[in-house]
């Protein structure tokens, strides 16, 4: 039985990025909530392309790629994963979108312009150009929903007058494990806790030079009985650079070691979920894979 129970604690948080502390737990769990985040945590992305009109220099195959990697703002909890083998989709299984834009001139521009942004309309296709197409009766079935892509800026194509771009685009339930397109972080990593010790007393400029070994904040200089006296602020602001061991005077008096058992975690989500639903999500598949294992060892009769 282990004796030191499991901790967490969120250190940071914002829309995008998390960061939190795990202590009393084995790296094979850390890297398990690591894979489950970058892996496992569904998310909606677009996985069928109907090219109806596309005469940008931008090929089909490339275009429809390109739309694939932008990341849809949709809750994937609300959705169903599409039967295999469906190429229609419901509305319980699909969200579709239409992206239909064309290029034109701008008959007011200057004659001696040769700026495209002043010479032709929509000559840039965004990703604020996809529109949600409601399938059945998702209207009623998401009166408040805000289905669109996380970003309004993705640059999607580049045309010209005449070129145009009309495609329809079906999304759907999936999991990073099968395409990189559904893993719901830009990054997801772990690192140990950092800890430093003084291994004796560092005064005036080997202070100083000590402090200037280290990220800003990890070293402090204190001013007792009119000496210049280092100590430890924060060895969590460490990177472990290892400059402190290129100087002779200094390299016998630091010990630079980790904390074994406790993790910072970093979660940056792309945007479809906040970090810390993708966290709790993390969890409760992890939970569920224990639940099976248990039910599959329950299952295996004993001789």
């Amino acid at each position: 039985r282990r004796e030191e129970r499991v901790r967490a604690a969120w250190v940071s948080r914002s829309q995008i990025a998390l960061e939190f502390d795990m202590v009393g737990i084995d790296a094979a769990i850390a890297n398990a909530f690591r894979r489950i985040l970058l892996a496992e945590v569904p998310t909606m992305a677009v996985e069928k392309v109907f090219v109806y009109n596309n005469t940008s220099i931008v090929q089909d195959e490339i275009l429809a790629h390109r739309l694939g990697l932008i990341p849809v703002r949709a809750d994937p909890r609300l959705f169903e994963y599409r039967n295999q083998g469906d190429e229609e989709g419901t509305e319980i299984d699909t969200l579709q979108f239409q992206l239909k834009i064309k290029c034109s001139r701008n008959p007011h521009a200057a004659k001696e312009s040769s700026d495209p942004n002043e010479l032709y309309f929509n000559h840039k296709v965004y990703s604020k150009h996809m529109t949600w197409v409601p399938l059945g009766n998702q209207t009623d079935l998401f009166p408040d929903a805000d289905f669109r892509p996380v970003h309004d800026d993705i640059l999607i194509a580049l045309l010209r007058p005449g070129q145009e771009i009309d495609v329809l685009m079906h999304c759907v339930k999936g999991i990073g494990k099968d395409h990189a397109k559904f893993s719901p972080v830009a990054t997801a990593s772990y690192r140990l806790l950092p800890d430093i010790t003084l291994l004796q007393p560092i005064e005036d400029e080997a202070a100083e030079k000590l402090q200037k070994c280290f990220s800003p904040g990890v070293i402090e200089i204190q001013n007792i009985k009119g000496k210049k006296v280092a100590r430890v602020a924060n060895a969590r602001l460490d990177t472990f650079s290892r400059e402190v061991f290129r100087h002779e005077g200094l390299k016998n008096l630091v010990r630079l070691a980790r904390v074994r058992n406790h993790y910072i975690f970093s979660v940056e989500s792309t945007g479809i979920l906040p970090p810390d639903v993708l966290v709790s999500e993390a969890i409760k598949i992890l939970m569920g894979k224990c639940q099976r294992f248990l039910n599959e060892l329950d299952s295996v009769p004993m001789e």
